[in-house]
């Protein structure tokens, strides 16, 4: 050990850290744990009913309406029960002190259920005793959130809560003061109503994340996070630096089902930071591998760290988007964290680990295989279903479930004929590599719950809620069967008692699931304070304003400030928090001021692009939560550990850019040939990025080589850049003739005007771009009407009327006054162009690629006879 590192922790004290963290420090024994544990059950018991088909008829209505009240409850509740307020205070014993802060809290959450009658007399409204029983209910929420999540989160609410009662105040300054409001129309506005913290968030976190944390902490119960974490040293170990590749493989498998960076890091970290070690990384790089990928896993779809179902809600787009378009990017900054590992072991000359010779190609198509084929079983599972439904429509059910039963007890007998899966020991003298061939039978059947969410979800389309109910039910089957069984076809006659650790597993899941989901639950509350506060006092104009004071207007600029105000915002918070907090107050912004500047951008890429440098603060050095927790296994430095890992993460940071001004990288408007050209194309650049950042390539580059790789990735995400500059995309118009522009324009394709006029609220003279969409009528006049537009021509000037209601440029002009003394106008017309293909863009930048290529391979061949190798 040198002198610059620290004792690491041992696996007790990564469990400690890992459950301050997660699911809550205190641990009290006898009766009393006891029935913390049975409320923590009947918690998971509630969410899997409400989630369920039969939800309906087992629940009473009123629970049902009130589902967010009674999961806020629940999580206050255990928060008290579960984590000490004090760091002085008892880890075996809960002081009277959190049973008043607990009961009273989790009666606090359930105002809205016990006195549901009288706020609806109200009209839904708080009177003076309902503001009253607010205000002590969000008192008492800020201490269970304090205690829960620390100071970070609570700070920023009282901040913006303290916005809400004293903006208007003489001290707040000019450009951020607004009229203030009462204790009763902010109360009503943040705990009565769902405006606040029983909005949105909260009622994600109730319907649906609850489950998917349950499935990943079932699915962990049942070892399949053993299992992933063994297949992939299997099939890396042996490969330079393949502790690391497998690294980055398992955390991308754990980060699947997901939603806690910091529990990542410690669930695969623990087993591979030793053996990165051991190969030739530092402390510090090994832990900063750990943390990229780990945090790499909250950007990977289905869970995204719960961020994914928020965005259905906040985009207004379907899951099964949202996951479409979030796939792309993640998989390409999972492969260019492998290169970065590959190329680290390169540099340094590491050695392997075991005696397996397996060639580089071969391991690559063997896992794209695998992945490859399980996407493909997805998708054909699709047939048989079909085929079932049709033939027997009323039994479809009944016989589906007992042909997944067949499987699953196939893949059992397949199981028990190999060894018990044992967690291996990373600082044995000797480690001996996992075999793939052998090692693949033995949890086969984990893969039936993912087969039949991810059929649910992405197939039948159904609820993400509905989708995890089933695949979380599975697993119930799971776990009561899986040793029994294995039990039979092994010949041992202990049955009875396999029964039992099933049951016992089955139970102590849930329980997980129900306490690593106390700060999710408390985060989504506590962050619809800031929700709330945007809503009613429209602090998000002021963030819009604030950037562009910043930005001075320059439209990369104000992406910077952004991303940065997004890093900011988001340290310290657990990444379902931090997304709704940057995505509350940084997205209105992009899409204001980009629309000003000419950028037209999907919402959707706006959210991810927040989202992105929002998690990125998990990173980041001072608070870097992942950086911490890293360094705390692999004993290094946590600041530079965080600095490291910021680095390793270039290309995440990198990813936000391309696809706001290449939104192909999001599959948007793709066919499937496009999609599988971008993901080529996207790939090569992302490792063409990666090799430029890291100075190396088939050996140490030279400054100009670094330079011409970095012009290549440039060009292979942003084609459009070069072509638009030998060929612009569209060509200026008089805005007179904009009826007869669009009568030119092919259906479907895109024409741009800007709309110039006074701002509803301020009267100052705005400046926005609208990209229209050239609707499949004929005539422009059928088309302007099929818009919503209206116009009146005014000498050389075309005056704008308000745009007709319900279409989406009403919505989108809604902050324009068309009823002043000054006209909005329509000041600049853009129609399409004819263009060649941006593609033919990757021709001469593949072509320089092949040149370094060339020179690279040349000087490597090179240094090697000097060194007195084969070339």
């Amino acid at each position: 050990m040198t002198d610059t590192e620290k004792r690491a922790l041992n696996e007790d004290e990564l469990q400690e850290l890992v459950a301050a963290s997660d699911s809550g420090a205190r641990n009290v024994a006898g009766t009393l744990g006891k029935a913390i544990a049975a409320v923590a059950l009947l918690w998971s018991v509630f969410q899997v009913l409400l989630a369920s088909p039969i939800g309906l008829k087992v629940l009473p209505g009123d629970m049902i309406n009130n589902a967010r009240q009674i999961h806020l409850a629940f999580a206050i509740f255990l928060s008290a029960m579960s984590y000490p307020l004090f760091k002085s205070a008892s880890k075996t014993s809960v002081p009277w002190y959190d049973w008043i802060l607990g009961l009273g809290g989790a009666f606090l959450a359930m105002y809205g259920y016990f006195f549901y009658a009288k706020i609806v007399g109200n009209g839904g409204l708080a009177d003076t005793s309902d503001s009253y029983f607010a205000l002590a209910g969000l008192t008492f929420l800020f201490i269970a959130a304090y205690r829960t999540l620390g100071p970070v989160m609570v700070i920023l609410a009282i901040v913006f809560l303290g916005y809400v009662f004293f903006g208007a105040s003489e001290v707040v300054p000019d450009q951020i003061r607004w009229a203030g409001a009462s204790l009763r129309k902010a109360m009503s506005h943040m705990w009565i109503t769902t405006e606040g913290v029983f909005g949105i968030a909260l009622n994600v976190s109730t319907q649906f994340v609850f489950l998917f944390v349950l499935f990943g902490a079932l699915l962990d119960k049942a070892g399949a996070g053993n299992y992933f974490i063994k297949m992939a040293f299997g099939a890396l170990g042996h490969l330079r630096g393949g502790p690391a590749k497998a690294a980055v493989v398992g955390s991308a498998a754990t980060g699947l089902i997901s939603g806690s960076s910091i529990a990542n890091v410690v669930t695969t970290g623990t087993f591979t930071i030793p053996l990165m070690k051991r190969v030739g990384f530092s402390a510090e790089k090994a832990g900063s591998v750990e943390v990229a990928s780990s945090v790499n896993g909250q950007i990977m779809p289905p869970v995204m760290g719960a961020a994914a179902f928020l965005m259905v809600e906040y985009v207004g787009i379907s899951y099964f988007e949202v996951i479409k378009h979030a796939f792309l990017p993640a998989i390409i900054s999972y492969i260019a964290l492998v290169y970065i590992v590959h190329l680290e072991a390169v540099k340094n000359n590491m050695p392997t680990i075991g005696n397996k010779v397996v060639s580089l190609w071969r391991t690559v198509m063997g896992m794209f295989l695998f992945f490859a084929g399980f996407g493909g079983l997805c998708y054909a599972t699709q047939f048989p279903v079909r085929l079932i439904t049709s033939m027997v429509p009323e039994g479809s059910g009944w016989v589906l479930a007992v042909l997944i039963g067949l499987v699953y007890i196939g893949l059992i007998k397949l199981a028990a004929n190999t060894d018990e899966l044992e967690i291996d020991d990373p600082n044995a003298e000797v480690m001996e590599l996992p075999d793939v061939a052998k090692l693949w039978k033995a949890g086969l059947y984990y893969l039936l719950p993912i087969v039949v969410l991810v059929y649910f979800l992405m197939i039948e389309r159904k609820s993400p809620g509905l989708s995890a109910f089933w695949a979380t039910f599975l697993l119930f089957f799971i776990l009561l069967t899986q040793k029994p069984l294995k039990a039979m076809f092994r010949g041992e006659n202990d049955a009875v008692s396999r029964i039992k650790e099933g049951l016992f597993d089955l139970v102590d899941g849930m329980i997980d699931g129900a306490r690593n989901m106390i700060g999710i639950g408390l985060a989504t509350a506590t962050a619809g304070i800031i929700v709330g506060t945007v809503s009613l006092t429209g602090i998000g104009q002021v963030m819009a304003d604030f950037v562009e004071f910043l930005s001075g207007g320059n439209l990369i600029l104000m992406l910077l400030f952004v991303a940065i105000l997004s890093l900011i915002l988001g340290m310290g918070l657990p990444t379902t928090a931090n997304y709704i907090v940057v995505s509350s107050l940084m997205v209105s912004v992009v899409v204001e001021l980009g629309a000003q500047s000419g950028l037209i951008v999907p919402l959707i890429a706006v959210h991810l692009f927040v989202f992105y440098f929002g998690i990125m603060a998990d990173v980041t050095p001072p608070v870097g939560l992942a950086s911490f927790a890293a360094a705390a296994v692999s004993g290094g430095d946590a600041i530079r550990t965080g600095f490291t890992a910021f680095f390793y993460s270039l290309r995440t940071v990198a990813l936000p850019f391309v696809f706001i001004f290449n939104t192909d990288l999001l599959l948007i408007d793709v066919t499937l040939v496009q999609g599988i050209v971008v993901f080529i194309i996207a790939t090569i650049g992302i490792l063409v990025f990666t090799a430029a950042t890291m100075g190396f390539y088939i050996t140490k580059s030279r400054i100009w080589e670094t330079a011409a790789l970095l012009v290549v990735a440039f060009a292979l995400f942003r084609p459009g850049f070069f072509m638009d500059m030998i060929q612009p995309p569209f060509h200026e118009t008089v805005p007179t003739v904009v009826a007869q522009a669009l009568e030119e324009a092919p259906a479907g394709s895109q024409m741009r005007i800007v709309v110039k006029g006074p701002d509803f609220d301020t009267l100052e003279e705005k400046e926005t771009h609208l990209a229209l969409t050239v609707p499949d009528v004929d005539g422009g006049d059928a088309r302007l009407a099929a818009l919503g537009l209206i116009f009146t021509v005014d000498g050389e000037r075309m005056i704008m009327d308000e745009p007709m209601f319900g279409t989406p440029l009403a919505e989108q002009l809604s902050s324009f006054d068309f009823y002043g003394d000054e006209p909005v106008q329509i000041t600049n017309v853009q129609a399409p162009a004819k263009q060649l293909r941006k593609e033919l863009m990757f021709i001469p930048a593949l072509i320089l690629l092949g040149l370094v290529t060339v020179l690279q391979r040349r000087r490597a061949a090179s240094k090697r006879e000097f060194e007195g190798e084969p070339a």
